[in-house]
């Protein structure tokens, strides 16, 4: 039985000034380090086998936190960036010769935040004022509704479902143990998937920042167990 680890990043320093964020590369505040660590305490009987973040720095940066504040988390490893042989920045030339020694940390701007689009930036509240607050949360949490200029969940989900499927499920098939730390829209696409939501279902749904979701998953793929760590 293989456990699925799912925490949307701690809070950013846009999430404590009520901004649109989006795919602005913004980090983590110190209250969002400071929740990825007590996550990381929440997760300290679990062991982690590979990891999976976006492209956004304050989902890797929780993701790090999380691995490294209670060290048995990654039973021994050493959790470590990978980077394609291929790109241009690293060429490869950050490969060794001893790979059971590492953690694998996987990042893919599939698993980035929805886009906003023009909102990004925006302060919620102002921009509730100005559209009105119900406009502002369709936008928000409608499943097929886009902000302007920006993705719908729905969007968000077609490029999330198939990284997912393709790459995320088979090591859980292997009865890996996977965290994916990534961001409130990018979640929902996963969850909406594994507890068989409606799109009216999960745009109900909110997660809190650095709270972990652990789903036992079985070598079909399905879940069997789910427990959301909040206390």
């Amino acid at each position: 039985m293989a456990k699925l680890i799912l925490t949307r990043h701690g809070q950013s320093l846009w999430n404590a000034v009520n901004k649109f964020t989006g795919w602005v590369d913004v980090p983590l505040s110190e209250r969002g380090r400071a929740e990825a660590t007590i996550a990381s305490t929440k997760l300290r009987e679990y062991r982690v086998d590979v990891v999976f973040t976006s492209k956004l720095i304050r989902a890797i940066e929780t993701a790090v936190c999380i691995l490294t504040e209670c060290d048995d988390i990654c039973g021994g490893k050493i959790p470590i960036i990978q980077h394609d042989d291929d790109d241009p920045d690293w060429k490869g030339l950050d490969n060794y010769d001893n790979p059971d020694e590492v953690l694998p940390i996987f990042t893919n701007a599939a698993l980035d935040e929805r886009y906003y689009g023009n909102l990004q930036g925006l302060n919620k509240a102002q921009t509730a004022a100005e559209y009105g607050a119900d406009q502002v949360q369709i936008w928000r949490r409608s499943y097929d509704i886009a902000p302007p200029g920006g993705e719908s969940l729905e969007d968000t989900q077609a490029r999330v479902l198939p990284y997912f499927n393709e790459t995320i499920l088979p090591y859980l098939l292997q009865g890996k143990n996977v965290l994916i730390a990534a961001h409130g829209n990018s979640l929902r696409s996963i969850i909406m998937k594994l507890d068989k939501l409606s799109g009216e279902e999960v745009a109900k749904l909110e997660l809190g920042t650095a709270v972990p979701i652990v789903y036992d998953i079985d070598e079909h793929g399905e879940v069997t167990h789910k427990v959301v760590l909040d206390q």
